[in-house]
């Protein structure tokens, strides 16, 4: 079985290769970089190190969001494409759940988010059980602060893993003291390989109808929402 994974939900790129549970390629970058310029170019490269063709390809998976909704739309755009064209199914996988595969050995909660902004986030809590990542909070849009007031009533220790760590760390050990831990930089960058980990058991769905998970509507669209909702009540 051969499998690329693709991600670019985030300000990270990466893209990798894996066959029958074996990483045979990965490229990975953690650049503010237009996405949707330098992925088919990496996906090329990565082929042709592992020498192997695209149709030899026998499904993709795909981080399908939350993150960022231009990166989120590229990955998904590239991996349908590809598995239209090819005919081979394709998987999408939680970008907080592949990302919480970093932290598959820790026992306790593992805590991966995403800055949303204004003292939001992306996040889900997780725990490792039977070999596989469970979910013990849903994966929602919330407040850093209510989020973190959840998780000191808990009183178990919480692995803290995001590319925006720096962002909120100050916050996270002031209100959870001990109980939060937070690795190293190098552990906050996902590989796209653990899609394939957080996907294995994943049913793939039809190509046309695997869709982002944002998790809140883009700005833009929830204003236009409202604009909406506005003119009917006043017509």
């Amino acid at each position: 079985m051969n499998i690329l994974a693709i991600d670019t939900s985030n300000q990270v790129l990466g893209v990798a290769v894996v066959r029958d549970q074996q990483i045979l390629g990965e490229i990975k970058t953690n650049l503010s970089k237009n996405h949707s310029v330098r992925l088919m170019p990496a996906i090329d490269q990565l082929m042709r190190d592992v020498s192997m063709t695209p149709q030899e390809l026998d499904q993709i998976f795909v981080a399908k969001g939350p993150g960022s909704y231009t990166g989120v739309r590229i990955g998904l755009a590239t991996a349908k494409s590809m598995a239209w064209a090819l005919d081979i199914p394709v998987v999408g996988v939680s970008s907080l759940e592949a990302l919480a595969y970093q932290g598959r050995f820790f026992n306790g909660y593992i805590c991966p988010f995403f800055d949303a902004r204004r003292g939001l986030v992306f996040s889900g809590v997780y725990e490792w059980k039977n070999g596989q990542a469970e979910l013990v909070y849903e994966e929602t849009n919330l407040l850093m602060a209510d989020l973190l007031e959840r998780l000191s009533k808990e009183g178990k220790p919480v692995l803290f893993l995001s590319p925006d760590i720096q962002i909120f760390r100050e916050t996270i050990e002031q209100q959870l003291g001990e109980q939060a831990i937070i690795p190293e930089l190098a552990f906050h960058v996902a590989d796209a390989s653990h899609l394939v980990l957080a996907g294995t058991k994943k049913q793939a769905e039809p190509t046309h109808a695997l869709t982002p998970n944002y998790l809140r509507l883009a700005e833009a669209e929830a204003k236009w929402l409202k604009q909406q909702k506005e003119q009917q009540e006043n017509e």
